[in-house]
């Protein structure tokens, strides 16, 4: 889901990334933790989250990690509301996206341990009845496993010009403009991408048929089984479904001024209500939160500590997501990277329109990081590397320099 805002204020910050173009990374890794400058790692979390901002000019963001030895550290910079001058903080919410996908398959391999779902069932045995599922790509061969590792040859509506057309038209009501079986209806009679577990395309759509699976074979909203297993016991209290539109916290986000869904290029108006209803995104992410809750999150998630049952095994169980891709893998709602500076990296991103979000979780060294950014300007259209360089320069901070100095909680 991608934009700028022409207010002078933004306009501003753009100036000043071209004026401040300098490689945050690359200062630190010339001098990365010098005693003598008296910074301890989170200071220079912090002042590297500082830096991006200014060099990118993003309006504003929050960045969290969560050490080996449970030790946790936040950083916010820029502004929240650029019309209002509201800065950023540490408890600053936005729009998770795809990094709710995690929640969701989280939850199915939960049920699986407690034999309610069975992973390698095909998807007609819970959903089988239902009038349109005749009509699915690869009906009769689908089975949970493939959903979850987007191995199901379906297509994705998200990125279908049906679907964009569609929201263009219905943003501006009250109410969300599409229920979890509309969004399916875009895909129904198309002909799938390749043969149920014989490659590998990223879909919502598949996620959004996990979530008619969880909610057909437990009898509750899936957002109870998320809220239930997950954000109330591992006090995530800044976690919450994304599924109306007011969501107390919520950082403004801001978009190009094309975007393909028509939406206005502020999130939020002024009474700090969204503009458009976030609850069509469903299962295909569904979640508001905040990069501590992201990165406890992950800290527990990727080490075996989210539950009680054994579900790691599962959780990992992944296919390539290319043949010329093979060290990149995808298990059940984690992108596995398998070779790389810091050994193994599990975790997820996640972009909506106004709002891009990281989590990755360090394996061998048990660190959790997790960022956001209240826009997609320049990131979704791939004209700045700003993602990229904002994982590697937190991993670069927290792995290489805790043993500097006694980390600040």
């Amino acid at each position: 889901m991608r934009g700028i805002h022409p207010l002078s204020n933004l306009t501003i910050f753009l100036v000043s990334a071209i004026v401040f173009m300098i490689i945050i990374c690359f200062a630190l890794a010339v001098k990365p933790f010098n005693k003598a400058l008296n910074y301890s790692v989170s200071e220079n979390f912090q002042s590297a989250l500082d830096s991006f901002q200014k060099q990118y000019g993003f309006p504003g963001a929050t960045a969290a990690y969560v050490l080996r030895d449970g030790t946790a550290g936040t950083a916010a910079t820029g502004l929240a509301d650029i019309e209002s001058c509201r800065p950023m903080t540490t408890e600053s919410r936005m729009l998770a996206a795809s990094i709710g996908k995690t929640f969701v398959a989280a939850t199915t391999l939960a049920l699986s341990c407690e034999g309610v779902l069975d992973l390698d069932a095909p998807v007609s045995f819970w959903l089988g009845e239902k009038k349109w599922f005749h009509h699915l790509p690869n009906h009769n061969e689908i089975t949970l496993r493939h959903l979850l590792t987007h191995s199901s040859g379906l297509p994705d509506h998200v990125h279908l010009d049906s679907f964009a057309n569609s929201v263009s038209h219905k943003w501006r009501g009250k109410y969300t403009p599409f229920l979890p079986e509309d969004l399916i209806e875009f895909v129904l009679d198309l002909p799938p991408l390749f043969e149920a577990g014989k490659g590998w395309r990223y879909t919502d759509t598949g996620y959004i048929l996990i979530g008619l699976v969880i909610e057909e074979a437990t009898g509750r909203s899936v957002w109870d089984e998320i809220t239930d297993r997950f954000l109330a016991p591992l006090s995530l209290r800044l976690t919450t479904p994304s599924d109306r539109p007011i969501l107390p916290g919520l950082a403004a986000g801001y978009l190009e001024t094309d975007n393909r869904f028509g939406f206005p290029q502020k999130t939020t108006n002024e009474n700090g209500v969204m503009a458009w209803h976030p609850g069509f995104e469903w299962t295909g992410g569904g979640l508001v939160s905040n990069s501590s809750d992201l990165a406890l999150w992950g800290w527990l998630l990727y080490r075996g500590s989210a539950m009680s049952c054994s579900y790691m095994a599962e959780l990992l169980n992944s296919v390539p997501i290319s043949e010329e891709s093979a060290d990149i893998q995808y298990g059940a709602g984690v992108a596995i990277y398998l070779t790389g500076s810091y050994g193994p990296v599990y975790g997820h991103g996640g972009w909506i329109p106004g709002y891009c979000s990281s989590l990755r979780y360090y394996s061998e060294h048990g660190i959790s990081i997790a960022f956001q950014i209240n826009t997609d300007f320049g990131i979704m259209d791939d004209s700045t590397t700003v993602i990229r360089e904002m994982e590697s320069c937190f991993a670069e901070i927290l792995i290489s320099g805790i043993g500097e100095k006694k980390i600040i909680k």
